[in-house]
């Protein structure tokens, strides 16, 4: 499980960590950790290898100048990019200066060659303390920094990232590789594609035993959690799910559904709705009724995949959400409790885990007075509103539950962004569920499969909801 961080919590175990070690010391583990990270990845023979450091006026910045000092020595040419000289960290300009490198202002004529000619540029521009947008003068440097062909590294964060958030207002460094220090922030994991490759170095900060802000799940992770059956299994202790989706409009959402709840291999699927002949037709092995009521014991209940939003949904969705067991509201569902909120809080005092699956327009409708600007503030204030976990579907899909705790998938594809792939994570998600996973590690596990599915999906060349079904299976596999 990769685990990570909201700033004030790395500014706590920074503030232990400098008691002990000191600032000279952490700044040094830092910047020859970042000069490392640039060495290995820049090809031999690195002499003569062209370095720009942009550097700001916080401790960013002075790692930066320290790396910078770490890579002359290698016989790197390196050249300081300052946007305030008389803010720049003092021991980090002078060790820069005394090992050679050239500095210049933001302003310097000199300073868009040097860029452009550029194998790597270090961004040391802002810090933890910033928020988005950049200042003028910062936001030009990123600009050409990302229009570069060179090897794009950040220290600790890159500039433009708000980092507990991962928003981005205006221009954002766009890194190759992110060298955090102590511990992965939030944002990080969600502005993915803002920070490359992110190297987490300690040194001397120590986040054992912390909380973590934000859980993301690994291949790894998934199989701990997923072993396959056990010599004693049976149908009955595999998790049995059931599934309430479809009508004579929608007669696909249903297979596509159970398909993905089949293919995540639970003890059994239990079908309930108006299109039982279309579900067996594709998959035999489930058990299929008219009526939920008729379907039998299951453990946990998937609705809203195509049931339609008039009379009969309604009643539907009140029978399902009067279960004492854990349920997934997604789809038509989902627009039912919109316009019907005493459903949810109905559900709340039943005290029955619940799993909310919006995408925007969804969540918007929902919950028409979160500011989605902040999804990761909006997913949680959501969750704590409705007393629900609340997956918010997207290229970085969110999940929360009610207590606060935070997940974020980092697996999938754009070709997941295709009718009915929704309708599949629901019934993997059910399936899940009905093992007895915790809701929200349900959610973060599922959607974890499903963008595995998707990037399986794209290898191939095909595409459409129905592709996933043949790419569901073990993670890493």
């Amino acid at each position: 499980m990769i685990e990570a961080y909201s700033v004030e919590q790395i500014r706590a175990v920074e503030a232990v960590a400098l008691a002990k070690d000191g600032d000279g010391t952490l700044m040094r583990r830092a910047s020859y950790a970042v000069a490392r990270e640039v060495a290995d990845r820049l090809p031999s023979p690195h002499p003569g290898r062209q370095v720009v450091l942009l550097v700001g006026s916080g401790n960013n910045g002075g790692d930066a100048l320290f790396a910078g000092a770490f890579l002359r020595r290698r016989g790197m040419r390196i050249t300081a990019v300052l946007t305030d000289p008389a803010k720049a960290h003092p021991a980090g300009l002078r060790a820069v200066r005394s090992a050679g490198a050239r500095v210049l202002t933001h302003d310097d004529p000199a300073v868009a060659a040097a860029i452009e000619r550029a194998d790597a540029i270090i961004d040391g521009l802002v810090g933890l303390a910033a928020t988005p947008p950049l200042r003028a003068d910062a936001a030009a440097l990123v600009g050409a920094a990302n229009a570069a062909d060179a090897l794009r590294v950040a220290v600790d964060l890159p500039s433009g990232i708000e980092p507990d958030s991962g928003r981005v207002v205006g221009v954002a460094f766009l890194a190759h590789v992110t060298v955090t220090f102590g511990g992965i922030k939030s944002g990080l994991l969600i502005a993915d594609e803002q920070a490359g490759t992110i190297v987490s170095v300690p040194i001397g900060m120590e986040v054992t035993g912390r909380g973590a802000e934000l859980i993301a799940m690994t291949d790894g992770s998934l199989r701990q959690l997923l072993p396959g059956p056990g010599p004693a299994a049976d149908k009955f202790s595999g998790g049995l799910v059931g599934i309430v989706a479809g009508s004579p409009g929608y007669p696909g959402a249903p297979v596509l559904c159970v398909g993905g709840a089949v293919r995540t291999r639970p003890g059994m699927v239990r079908y309930a709705g108006a299109q039982a002949s279309a579900v067996l037709a594709r998959w035999p092995e489930v058990v299929a009724v008219s009526s939920p009521a008729d379907a039998g014991t299951v453990q946990a209940w998937v609705i809203g995949p195509g049931i339609g939003t008039d009379g009969p949904a309604i009643a539907l969705l009140r029978w399902v959400l009067g279960q004492q067991l854990p349920v997934l509201v997604d789809a038509d569902a989902l627009t039912v409790l919109a316009a019907m909120p005493s459903l949810l809080a109905a559900r709340r005092r039943l005290g029955q885990p619940t799993v909310l699956t919006p995408h925007d327009r969804e969540f918007a409708r929902m919950f028409p007075d979160i500011d989605l600007a902040d999804r990761l503030a909006a997913v949680r204030r959501a969750a704590s509103e409705s007393g629900a976990t609340v997956l918010l579907k997207g290229h970085r899909t969110l999940i929360a539950e009610p207590g606060g705790q935070a997940a974020v998938n980092l697996t999938g594809s754009s070709w997941l962004a295709t009718a009915g792939s929704g309708d599949v994570l629901s019934g993997v998600i059910g399936s899940l569920l009905a093992t007895g996973l915790p809701p929200l590690i349900a959610a973060a596990a599922g959607a974890h499969l499903h963008g595995r599915a998707g990037e399986r999906a794209e290898r191939t060349g095909l595409f459409g909801a129905q592709v996933m079904w043949d790419h569901l299976g073990p993670p890493g596999g």
